[in-house]
């Protein structure tokens, strides 16, 4: 099995809060962020999503806090498709720090919007197959 997707980020100053450690919310950009870096290595832009009318929604997201993360701290975060029948998936990630120590491991729930319709798409696969140009980041 290939290791997956991962992109480097370095932990900003003012990133952290008074405790002096990654604000809770940042975890979800930094998740967030590996998504989208995952897309454009696939070869889908968000200009091409806009075209074929869908987008990506995430529509359920749990983090589970393992270890503080402080400024200057580098952490890769993993992005991992596991794909079901319908019209969700689901995303893990991984926010590990440079020396293997597992800071946070968020997984969502998410799908593929149909911008018009405001309903979900019956098979986001299928979409992202239409798409993407490497399969193999999506785990396909």
């Amino acid at each position: 099995m290939s290791e997956p997707f991962s992109v480097r980020v370095t932990v900003r100053g003012y990133e952290t809060d008074v405790q002096g450690h990654l604000n809770q919310s940042v975890y979800i950009n930094y998740a967030e962020h590996a998504r989208w870096c995952l897309l454009q290595a696939a070869g889908v832009t968000q200009a091409q999503l806009i075209g074929k009318g869908v987008g990506p929604v995430a529509l359920e997201t749990t983090i589970r806090y393992r270890r503080e993360l402080v400024a200057g701290d580098e952490v890769d975060v993993t992005c991992e498709f596991e794909w079901g029948g319908g019209k969700t998936f689901r995303i893990r990630q991984v926010i590990r720090k440079t020396d293997g120590t597992v800071a946070a491991e968020v997984t969502a729930t998410a799908g593929l919007l149909d911008l018009a319709q405001r309903k979900l798409v019956a098979e986001p696969r299928e979409t992202f197959k239409e798409l993407a140009a490497d399969l193999s980041l999506f785990g396909l």
